[in-house]
């Protein structure tokens, strides 16, 4: 059986599944970055991820760090 990413854990993480999908598609550029393929190899267990899959992961395991911004004018 295949593993599912964390999500539940990762939306501990961030205050919106927009939030989420948002930082999850910014981890994966990067991920991307390192080579074409959609697939990285797992170090612990040699077996293929999606990097999407990777991505929320890193999420949920505080590996990425999610920056909120002020909007202008706003007084927050």
């Amino acid at each position: 059986m295949s593993r599912r990413p964390s999500i539940e854990e990762a939306l501990k993480k961030v205050s919106s599944r927009y939030e989420l999908v948002h930082a999850a598609t910014k981890r994966v550029k990067q991920l991307l970055e390192r080579g074409e393929d959609i697939f990285i190899r797992d170090k612990t267990k040699g077996e293929l991820i999606k990097k999407t899959f990777q991505a929320i992961e890193d999420v949920a395991h505080g590996k990425v760090r999610v920056v909120k911004l002020k909007k202008e004018g706003s007084s927050d």
